[in-house]
């Protein structure tokens, strides 16, 4: 599923390319991708791009109507740029939005239909679809220590719920806590002083450093490699691999849908988490697909 790094690289490659520009064409190949009925997809015909910007891991792209195109590209969506009036033949594609020097395609791999688009009024309107979750970059260590222990949850799951963090799944969720020498099950009550200020610390760094990394990977191009499993990561995807810290091989908890990299001997004293009492603590802190967790709104 692409992540706050990816979408701002997703964000970046547009800004050159829409922004400013009128809307030409709105095509949609996929009758299930739409999920809002007002307004209309042709109401943002011909009215020009105003902004873009991120909310959790979507993308709302403001027109100068004052009305909000979101979408929500979930696990096997993806964005791609291509000629004007790019054809839409082959079940992958869902739609094209069609610009005056390009057509933004969004395809969605495999058989489930979980991408979706919304159209909103107005701002007010948008903010509904804002599950609430901190923007790391903009609270300092205190509010993001108050984000994660409004309830006492597992660190993997703290930072990976949206109502809780914004943003992150379960990709840099796991570069995070390898980053920080944290065990992903430690429960967020738990932690010393000196541990939220190397999450705190890790959180914004790891973020940093892949945002920097896929915009120069794509330059001027629009990003066309965008996957949860990259060969640079430290943990996450390379089970049994090394671990470029220490050497031990990366160890993997399973639990559902969902599947959490980590380094025993780097985060969790050398201990790998795999007994019972792991799979009931999951059981309690963890939805059991990747479609729940996505659908979590702040109460």
């Amino acid at each position: 599923m692409p992540e706050l790094p990816d979408i701002a690289a997703y964000l970046s490659a547009l800004e050159t390319r829409i922004v400013g520009q009128a809307m030409v064409k709105a095509r949609l190949a996929s009758p299930f991708l739409l999920r809002t009925v007002r307004p209309s997809v042709e109401e943002i015909e011909g009215h020009a791009v105003r902004s873009l910007h991120r909310i959790g891991k979507r993308i709302a792209i403001e027109f100068d109507n004052g009305i909000w195109m979101v979408l929500h590209l979930m696990i096997a969506g993806r964005l791609h740029w291509r000629p004007v009036g790019a054809k839409l033949g082959g079940r992958n594609n869902l739609a094209a939005f069609d610009f005056p020097h390009g057509s933004l395609v969004l395809t969605e791999a495999g058989s489930k239909r979980r991408a979706s688009l919304h159209l909103f009024q107005n701002q007010e309107d948008l903010n509904s679809i804002d599950p609430g979750g901190v923007d790391v970059f903009t609270i300092d260590l205190d509010g993001f220590r108050a984000a994660l222990t409004a309830e006492n949850r597992t660190l993997k799951r703290a930072l990976t719920d949206p109502r809780i963090v914004s943003g992150i799944g379960n990709a840099y969720s796991d570069e995070t806590l390898h980053a920080a020498q944290l065990s992903p099950i430690l429960l967020t009550h738990k932690l010393t002083n000196e541990e939220w200020k190397r999450l705190f610390i890790a959180t914004r760094e790891t973020l940093e450093i892949w945002i920097d990394r896929l915009k120069a990977d794509a330059g001027d191009a629009f990003p066309e490699k965008v996957t949860a499993f990259r060969k640079d990561m430290a943990v996450h995807g390379r089970f049994g691999e090394p671990c470029p810290r220490c050497g031990q091989p990366i160890q993997r908890i399973r639990y559902a849908d969902n599947e959490t990299n980590y380094c025993a001997q780097c985060q969790t004293e050398g201990k790998v988490l795999a007994d019972r009492s792991l799979s009931r603590l999951l059981g309690k802190d963890w939805p059991r697909t990747l479609d729940e967790l996505e659908a979590l709104k702040q109460h």
